[in-house]
């Protein structure tokens, strides 16, 4: 196979993929993963801005996968009220919040310890992200 016809299967497998991104709705699907404590904050200003830079919520479906210590920022009891709020924010414009089942039970928190709203990822946070990307959601790591 030559290079230009290479390049050209490149190209179309790329553009396959970036509008696999957009569900029948039209709208971009987005799975962020953040796994770092120290990064919680930083994944939660992306989403702010991504939805933003979108035009608005009703134009992107984000789904945040979290797992290992960044897990620990979510307890309803240890989260700071600056997380709490943002969550609550970004839960009212449509993003979903999802915690590793495995974490959890790693970490000993329970299901109902989590901030309202969380989704439990049963088969565990990286075998939900590589779902969602199966799906075609383009994957952010913050």
């Amino acid at each position: 196979m030559n290079q230009t016809l290479r390049h050209g299967l490149l190209g179309l497998g790329l553009l396959f993929a970036a509008s696999a991104a957009f569900a029948t709705d039209d709208k971009l699907d987005v799975v962020y993963h953040v796994s770092d404590e120290e990064k919680v904050g930083f994944a939660l200003t992306n989403i702010e801005s991504h939805i933003e830079g979108a035009g608005g919520a009703d134009k992107i479906n984000i789904v945040l996968v979290t797992h290992g210590p960044a897990v620990k920022r979510f307890d309803d009891i240890e989260a700071v009220n600056r997380v709490r709020e943002r969550v609550a924010s970004l839960r009212e414009q449509g993003v979903t919040f999802e915690a590793c089942a495995l974490t959890l039970e790693l970490l000993n928190i329970e299901r109902d310890e989590l901030l309202d709203g969380f989704v439990i990822a049963e088969q565990g946070g990286v075998t939900r992200i590589a779902e969602l990307q199966s799906r075609g959601y383009v994957y952010i790591r913050p």
